[in-house]
């Protein structure tokens, strides 16, 4: 019954999408089909596995345990901050301290997940920043 509840919201917010993303319009054109297509392919692409989800025949579903349950909830949380504090912290920061707590979630070693982090929030912000000329934010701490 869980996964019909999850298969109708998320049809529901697809088609929600669909609806956004016919709108979606370009001032100019740089390229041929414009920026549409993509969000309406890949939000058609999410309603069709929605409704398959939807009419397949029920299966039972294990929840899983609390613990799991309090861990996926942890991820949420630390993803919700990232979104929330990237601008500010910049992405070399925030990136370090996501990765840090990820690897804490999956019960890494704080050396290891402070050296991950680390390498990772540096090594990310220098191969988009220099590699591919995507500008990231710095953060109010380094401007």
């Amino acid at each position: 019954m869980s996964d019909r509840i999850f298969a109708a919201l998320w049809l529901l917010l697809c088609g929600g999408g669909l609806f956004l993303g016919w709108g979606i319009q370009s001032e100019y054109s740089y390229e041929p089909l414009g920026p549409r297509p993509f969000p309406l392919t890949i939000l058609s692409l999410m309603a069709l596995c929605a409704a398959l989800l939807l009419l397949r025949r029920p299966q039972f579903v294990e929840w899983p345990h609390s613990k799991v349950l309090q861990r996926l909830l942890a991820l949420v949380v630390t993803l919700v901050l990232y979104a929330w504090g990237f601008e500010w912290l910049g992405f070399p920061l925030a990136t370090a301290l996501l990765t840090f707590s990820i690897g804490l979630l999956f019960q890494a070693s704080i050396k290891a997940a402070l050296i991950s982090g680390t390498v990772m929030g540096v090594v990310l912000f220098y191969a988009f920043d220099y590699l591919l000329d995507v500008t990231l934010p710095l953060g109010v701490w380094l401007s």
